[in-house]
C-alpha cells in the first residue's frame, strides 16, 4: 500500500526520538509492543499502515544528532541501555531527512515548510505532520482567523497572524498532507484552517496528548457523574523536569496546558469545579513526572468524601507509542480520502477537535469502530 511520511516538528526532541527509536526496536523485533493502542487484538485487520510503512523526517530548531539524543535518553533512563546502538542505522536514516526549523515567519516560512515536504513526500504514498514540538502560549484572536480568503488576505498583505503551529499545519494542509497537534498549541484549531483542511481534501486531529494525569481523569470523572456523585472541587500538582518541565514553566506557555486539562472535567462532569492545576519545574526529575490530584466529592445526604492519587511516570515512554498509533491511523485516514476534524482520534486527546465523547471508554469504542469502517 505504500509508505506514510511522518514529519515530527520537535523531531529531535524527547518524545520525537524516542518514538523513531522505538519504531525502529519493533520493527528488528528487538522490544515488546506494549503502549501501543494500534497494536492491540481490536484493531487486527483494520488495515492500517505497518510499522514498517512508516518513514520519518522532521524539523527542528536544535541540531544535536538523534543518535546522540538517544544516548542521553539512555543515561536519563527513558531508552534500554543497547538500544540506541542496534538502531543506529534507522537513527541516521532518520537524521539524514531533517531539516532546520525555517526562521522568521508569514507567508515565507509557511514557503519553506512546504517545499520541505514536497521533497520529503518523493517515494511516499501519504504524508503526516505531527506536531510534537514545545507547548506555544494561547493565540491572540485575530480577525485573519476566522475564515480561509481573510487569512490569505493577512499572508499575502506581510502580516504575521499565525503561530507556528499554525504555520504548520497550513503549510501540511497546502503539501497535501494530514496534521496531528500532539500539544495543546494552537495547531489547526482556527476556522480559517479547518476551512483549508476540507478544500486540500486532508484530515487533521488533536490536541494535547492525553498520557498521565488527565488520562486518569477522563477515566475517574465519568465515573463520579455515572454514580451520581457531586464533586465539588478537583485540584492537581504536576512536577515536571526536562523540556517540558521548562517550557511549561513560562506561565503563557501553562496556560495553554491547562486549559486543555480542564476540559476533561468540565465535559464528563457537565460542569467546571473548584480547583487548578499548579505545574512545577523541577530540572533533577529529567524526563520523569510526578502528578498529585485531590478530589473532593459529596455523597448520600451531603457526606463529603475525598480520593487522592498520585501517578509518576515518563512523558516520553507515555506519549511516543501514542505518537506511532496516530501516524498509523492518520496515514489510514489520509489513503481513505477522510477530510477535515477525525473526532474519533479524541480517545488519544485532552481537548479533541469535532463532536465526540470525552470519557475513555466510549472514546475507545469509537475509536475501534472507525479503525473497521
Amino acid at each position: 500500500m505504500g509508505k506514510i511520511g511522518v514529519w515530527l516538528i520537535g523531531a529531535r526532541g524527547s518524545v520525537a526520538t524516542t518514538a523513531v527509536a522505538g519504531a525502529a526496536a519493533l520493527r528488528a523485533g528487538l522490544a515488546g509492543r506494549t503502549g501501543c493502542v494500534t497494536e492491540l487484538p481490536d484493531f487486527a485487520g483494520a488495515a492500517l499502515p505497518g510499522l514498517g510503512d512508516l518513514v520519518f523526517g522532521g524539523h527542528d530548531l536544535v541540531d544535536t544528532p538523534l543518535v546522540k539524543r538517544a544516548e542521553h535518553l539512555v543515561a536519563a533512563g527513558v531508552l534500554p541501555t543497547a538500544l540506541p546502538g542496534a538502531v543506529a542505522a534507522e537513527l541516521v536514516a532518520a537524521e539524514a531527512r531533517l531539516r532546520p526549523a525555517p526562521a522568521g515567519a508569514g507567508r515565507a516560512a509557511i514557503d519553506q515548510v512546504v517545499a520541505d515536504l514536497a521533497e520529503f513526500r518523493t517515494g511516499l504514498d501519504h504524508v503526516v505532520v505531527l506536531n510534537v514540538a514545545s507547548t506555544e502560549p494561547p493565540c491572540d484572536p485575530h480577525p485573519a482567523h476566522a475564515s480561509l480568503a481573510a487569512l490569505e488576505a493577512a499572508l499575502d498583505a506581510g502580516e504575521d497572524v499565525l503561530p507556528a503551529s499554525a504555520r504548520y499545519a497550513y503549510a501540511a494542509f497546502r503539501a497535501g498532507c494530514g496534521f496531528v497537534d500532539f500539544t495543546p498549541s494552537t495547531g489547526a484549531r482556527l476556522p480559517a484552517l479547518g476551512e483549508l483542511a476540507h478544500a486540500t481534501g486532508q484530515p487533521y486531529a488533536g490536541r494535547d496528548g492525553k498520557t498521565g494525569e488527565t488520562l486518569l481523569r477522563s477515566v475517574l470523572a465519568p465515573m463520579f457523574a455515572q454514580r451520581g456523585l457531586d464533586v465539588l472541587a478537583w485540584s492537581g500538582t504536576n512536577l515536571l523536569g526536562g523540556g517540558d518541565g521548562a517550557t511549561l514553566a513560562d506561565p503563557g506557555a501553562a496556560a495553554s496546558k491547562n486549559a486543555s486539562k480542564q476540559q476533561v472535567l468540565a465535559r464528563n462532569l457537565g460542569h467546571p469545579v473548584d480547583g487548578e492545576v499548579h505545574i512545577d519545574h523541577v530540572p533533577a526529575l529529567g524526563d520523569w513526572k510526578t502528578a498529585w490530584d485531590h478530589v473532593l466529592f459529596e455523597g448520600f445526604l451531603g457526606a463529603r468524601m475525598t480520593l487522592q492519587l498520585t501517578w509518576q511516570g515518563c512523558d516520553s515512554a507515555l506519549a511516543a507509542p501514542l505518537v506511532l498509533d496516530l501516524a498509523r491511523l492518520t496515514g489510514k485516514a489520509c489513503r481513505e480520502g477522510v477530510a477535515g476534524p477525525v473526532a474519533e482520534f479524541g480517545f488519544f486527546f485532552k481537548d479533541p477537535v469535532g463532536d465526540g465523547p470525552h470519557d475513555l471508554a466510549s472514546q475507545y469504542a469509537a475509536l475501534r469502530e472507525w479503525a473497521h469502517r
